[in-house]
């Protein structure tokens, strides 16, 4: 299809939150390649704030699955179509599901843009909401994919990665975290992707007698229970902050902001720190780092799989890989990537050129 000049774009990426933070290089891509046009990202409500700062970004449309799916349990069809149908006012040239989703693709077409761009292979039968379509190897890392789609629908990629927060998200992470502080992220959805938090708390321990950093501990709501044993360091140490169900995306985002280091299971505050080139220690075990992993950070990922070793990380069971990831060995990293951020080092990073804020 020729590629013809947009004046107002859809962005669809609603989920998850670490992929929503990764899906930035998609609106830096279409702000290269079409300077003038206006581009809004259609992200679910609860993840607005990860985006919601990006200067390449006109509006953020949220899309309120919860409040959607309550109406659908409920019969209420005719409201969830009265929402999808608003979708159309904006009068959208192109929509682009970087998702690939049955839903995603269907929020894509409900826009009614004149140009639908999706994945042919998408997974759930979604392509057939678009009429424009690019098959893209699935084995591709989510990042390389997604650029993929964009340049074979004729948009040069731009893989930049830099998240944006706002002025209220930084001046809340000032108030509650100290500067530079060592910031640990020890949840995740899937228990086989959390390393042991007996083994965090170990790590932590070490951090404070090994420097002099402040610890601060993030993770979402409803999910102390997972942090229990690290958290009793903040009551004991005036050094270790908990922030664990404290602060909302944009927060958390602020956090991540400042850190001079990041130590993370696969979760979406590792994927923040790739966005703001801090220095990481990612820990993974059933995962496959050449998809998901942090993009073009694969040289800070710890992880104990075979080559070929089947992986699932659905499978519980699979929690084994993550212990086999030893207390001394992520310390090690630690302290490596401490003392090269001291001689000033840079991390190794995707593109992420300074660029100001447009608002």
């Amino acid at each position: 299809m020729p590629l013809h000049t947009p004046r107002s774009i859809l962005l669809v990426r609603p989920s998850a939150l670490g992929d929503v933070c990764r899906t930035v290089p998609l609106a830096a891509s279409l702000r290269c390649a079409f300077p003038q046009a206006a581009i809004d990202w259609l992200v679910q409500d609860t993840f607005a704030e990860a985006v919601e700062a990006h200067p390449d970004v006109r509006t953020v449309v949220p899309f309120p699955r919860r409040r959607l799916g309550q109406l659908m349990k409920t019969g209420r069809i005719d409201r969830v179509l009265k929402w999808s149908r608003s979708l159309r006012t904006p009068g959208y040239d192109l929509a682009i599901d970087a998702q690939g989703l049955f839903r995603s693709a269907w929020l894509t077409y409900s826009s009614r843009a004149p140009r639908r761009i999706g994945f042919a292979n998408a997974a759930e039968g979604a392509a057939i909401f678009y009429n424009e379509r690019h098959r893209v190897d699935r084995s591709m890392h989510t990042v390389d994919r997604m650029l993929a789609l964009l340049e074979r629908a004729g948009i040069e990629p731009v893989p930049n990665m830099r998240l944006y927060t706002t002025p209220d998200a930084q001046r809340h992470a000032a108030a509650v975290c100290p500067p530079k502080p060592i910031v640990i992220a020890p949840t995740s959805r899937w228990p086989s992707k959390r390393w042991p938090i007996d083994r965090f708390r170990t790590l932590v321990d070490e951090l404070l007698n090994a420097t002099d950093a402040h610890i601060v501990v993030v993770g979402g709501p409803g999910e102390q229970d997972q942090c229990a044993p690290l958290l009793e360091l903040a009551h004991q140490s005036n050094r270790v902050v908990d922030l664990v169900g404290k602060t909302s995306v944009g927060q958390l985002m602020g956090v991540i902001e400042r850190a001079r280091l990041v130590v993370a299971n696969d979760s979406a505050a590792l994927h923040m720190a790739v966005g703001f080139n801090r220095p990481i220690v990612a820990l993974f075990g059933p995962t496959d780092v050449a998809r998901v992993g942090p993009y073009r950070r694969e040289s800070d990922v710890i992880q104990h799989r075979l080559p070929g070793e089947p992986i699932n990380h659905k499978n519980d069971a699979q929690a084994a890989l993550m212990r086999c990831i030893g207390v001394e060995e992520v310390l090690n990293a630690c302290l490596v990537r401490l003392n090269e951020r001291n001689a000033g080092a840079c991390p190794g990073a995707p593109l992420n050129p300074s660029r100001p804020h447009r608002r």
